[in-house]
């Protein structure tokens, strides 16, 4: 059975973070990173680590900073690579955006990097988010809730 629920484990956390870094290609996605790993309670202040447990076993994560005016920023979407193919983004994104509306904010935003992230990408068109800009290969969208 696959649960999401939010983690202040930041040792957790910090492990599905550092695998996901490790990703190639997305590098440029990485930026202040070690930064944030040293103070996520700091970082993440007013928003929410969320991490999906399979069988009490962590295998995924997302998380929610928040930014000025109700908006907050969707990050570090991660499926460990053997548990991808279940449609646990899919349900990592919605008790996202579940927890974004329940913190009140009005907004989500996030980056993504299309030639890497392609199958992500896809699932947040297909989930209602829109492009706002691209530089560089990178991708911005935005989704009001």
């Amino acid at each position: 059975m696959f649960e999401v629920k939010e983690c202040k484990d930041t040792e957790v956390v910090k492990a599905l973070f550092q695998e996901y870094s490790q990703i190639k290609g997305a590098e440029s996605c990485f930026v202040s990173f070690d930064k944030e790993l040293n103070d996520l309670d700091t970082f993440y202040k007013g928003g929410a680590l969320l991490v999906g447990y399979e069988e009490e076993k962590p295998i995924a994560c997302i998380a929610i900073k928040k930014m000025e005016g109700g908006i907050c920023e969707a990050k570090r979407l991660f499926i460990k690579p053997e548990n991808r193919g279940n449609g646990y983004a899919r349900i990592m994104m919605n008790a996202m955006i579940d927890k974004a509306k329940e913190l009140g904010f009005r907004e989500i935003t996030f980056t993504t990097k299309p030639s890497v992230m392609q199958i992500g990408y896809g699932l947040y068109k297909r989930m209602g988010f829109e492009e706002t800009a691209e530089e560089n290969g990178i991708v911005r969208m935005r989704m009001a809730i």
